[in-house]
């Protein structure tokens, strides 16, 4: 009897154990659906974000050709208007003309007729030569030599699907930094991130790494759990890169896109300030300061999904000014052009890194970022080059002229360049007229040294010129000036020489 019981309670333990497991196995597929419902919505919301904003790229480009349409349609009626203007003019003078012979020929009088038949028999000759070959040619065809090229956009519509994401290794994807919720105060830094919405792969804490403020080596300044931190201690007026990457069990993710903050200026001595890496406080956010007007954020550029700071050299066939540009590493950014502060006339497609115009007069476009200090280098391409146009390259301030060639006024510094030679401007004072010109392919750059105050231009990776412009203080954007046979894109192709390094569109 005792033998059987002692082996029930032992089955019966076993069973209990069952029990539990199965009861936390049935806690965590409970908490497996409330999951799949909270990314169901989340997912849903992006996919329905996403398509939005291809309709509305649609929409605006569906907008930009139709005015095109009816600019063709304005100017086929006015060119046919004038015609038929023309032509009811000289068709009324020819009738007059006939009539008044008519009358003429029923002249009774020999001697009346013959003293003005000859000039009138010339003069019927001249009237039926102005109606010579082409003049009943309508100028115009009714034909609109439109042809809306949609074959490849649908193509892409029918092939728009999801795409399984299979990675190697579940290692954390890069965090996104929240710029609403950025911000810097005195010499302190507020930095924010998150995950990517529709990220599924556990992380376990996160690593936040700045710059000492002068372009050295990265240094980590936080690692835990929290998606917020506040640094302290930082230099005044001093700039910054910052950068966080994620972990978990398996790896650590790749680093987010770096930041690049400016720290207020201070009247008192630094000496107090504390040493590199400074201590960190975990804290309410405070937005005195927002990063629009203190933080220089340049998006990735295609291909790339993260910024990165490396530490071996390379070539760059440019001006030797370049060299430079922070030795220790290579660090990649970007700016695109700004539609907001931009003429209505600019058209701008590929996320905004290229830029065209509807309007054979010259408009100006700015870059979303602008540059009171350090070095700064870009390159734009011309992908596009018809009628040799005198498209302008250089900087401005925010409240330059939009409607005018790239420094016609006090607030642009700019070389503007046919397929001959180019010239600087400023002021609408042209100087420093150079052999040699752009081509469809050519890139042209610019070069912002901000701690020479100098704006120095190159084509080809060839400097341009001499030094174009100097004693250049205060905040600079980058600008263009085109008009419509002219079509820019911003690009970080370089090549190099030895002992230089290569930077993006945008470096400091």
């Amino acid at each position: 009897f005792f033998p059987l019981q002692s082996q029930l309670s032992q089955a019966l333990n076993g069973l209990s154990d069952r029990a539990k497991e199965a009861k936390e196995f049935l806690v965590q597929l409970r908490n497996m659906v409330q999951q799949i419902q909270e990314n169901s919505v989340e997912f849903e919301a992006c996919l329905v974000a996403q398509c939005d904003a291809l309709i509305d790229a649609l929409n605006r480009r569906k907008a930009q050709l139709l005015s095109r349409v009816n600019k063709e349609h304005e100017h086929k009626l006015k060119v046919v208007r004038d015609q038929i203007s023309h032509c009811t003019v000289k068709l009324r003078q020819t009738t007059g003309l006939m009539e008044y012979c008519l009358e003429v020929i029923k002249e009774n009088d020999p001697s009346g007729f013959l003293q003005i038949s000859d000039a009138l028999i010339r003069r019927v000759h001249l009237t039926e030569d102005q109606w010579g070959k082409g003049t009943l040619t309508p100028r115009m065809t009714t034909d609109f030599d439109l042809n809306l090229d949609n074959a490849p956009l649908l193509q892409s519509i029918h092939q728009l699907d999801f795409v399984q994401m299979k990675v190697s290794s579940p290692v954390p994807a890069p965090p996104i930094l929240q710029l609403e919720e950025c911000c810097t105060h005195n010499n302190s830094a507020t930095l924010s991130w998150k995950q990517p919405p529709l990220s599924t792969v556990q992380v376990e804490g996160y690593i936040l790494e700045l710059d000492d403020g002068n372009g050295g080596q990265f240094r980590e300044v936080y690692v835990g759990k929290e998606t917020m931190c506040t640094v302290d201690g930082l230099h005044f007026n001093s700039t910054y890169s910052a950068r966080v990457k994620a972990f978990n069990k398996t790896g650590v993710s790749p680093y987010s896109k770096t930041l690049v903050l400016q720290t207020s200026e201070d009247t008192q001595s630094e000496e107090q300030t504390l040493p590199f890496p400074v201590p960190l406080e975990r804290s309410q956010l405070r937005r005195m300061s927002p990063f629009s007007s203190t933080l220089n954020l340049q998006p990735s550029f295609p291909g790339r999904s993260y910024f990165e700071l490396r530490s071996s050299a390379h070539q760059l066939s440019l001006h030797s000014s370049l060299q430079s540009l922070n030795s220790a590493g290579e660090l990649i950014a970007w700016f695109s052009f700004d539609p907001a502060s931009a003429h209505a006339d600019i058209i701008f497609s590929n996320d905004n890194l290229t830029v065209t115009c509807n309007s054979y007069d010259d408009r100006v476009v700015l870059g979303k970022t602008g540059f009171s200090k350090g070095l700064h280098y870009w390159e734009l391409s011309i992908d596009r080059y018809d009628n040799h146009p005198d498209p302008a390259f250089g900087v401005a301030r925010i409240d330059v002229l939009k409607d005018a060639m790239l420094g016609k006024d006090d607030k642009a510094w700019a070389m503007y360049v046919d397929n001959n030679r180019s010239w600087f401007m400023h002021n609408n004072s042209h100087t420093n007229r150079t052999e040699g010109g752009i081509t469809k392919g050519a890139t042209v750059g610019v070069l912002l040294d901000l701690t020479r105050r100098t704006l120095t231009f190159s084509i080809n990776e060839d400097q341009q010129g001499p030094v174009a412009f100097e004693n250049l203080e205060g905040l600079f954007f980058p600008a263009v000036s085109l008009n419509r046979n002219v079509q820019v894109r911003a690009s970080t192709v370089l090549s190099g020489a030895p002992q230089q390094r290569t930077c993006g569109s945008a470096c400091w």
